[in-house]
């Protein structure tokens, strides 16, 4: 009778360790998911960081072009001034 229960404790045990391992695994896929979504969303951080970079260099340019013509850069309001003259 104590053979018996001893080889249920033993199968209960390796059992545990199955589960144990199998959590393990799982535990491993989500890293390894995480990793490469954060890894994507740095790449995608550095191109929408390149994007605004070269955003705001368009918009010195055209300042810069706009300054070099006379005229304002947009800075002030000149909406209220056209709507007067109607």
């Amino acid at each position: 009778m104590l053979l018996y229960a001893l080889i249920c404790l033993c199968l209960s045990l390796a059992g545990v360790a199955g589960l144990q391992m199998m959590y393990m695994f799982y535990i491993d896929r989500l890293d390894k998911e995480r990793k490469k979504r954060v890894h994507d969303l740095e790449l995608q951080c550095k191109a929408l960081t390149r994007r605004l970079q070269e955003a705001e260099d368009r918009i010195d340019i055209q300042n810069g072009m706009l300054a070099g013509l006379g005229l304002e850069s947009g800075e002030e309001e000149t909406w209220a001034d056209v709507l007067d003259d109607r």
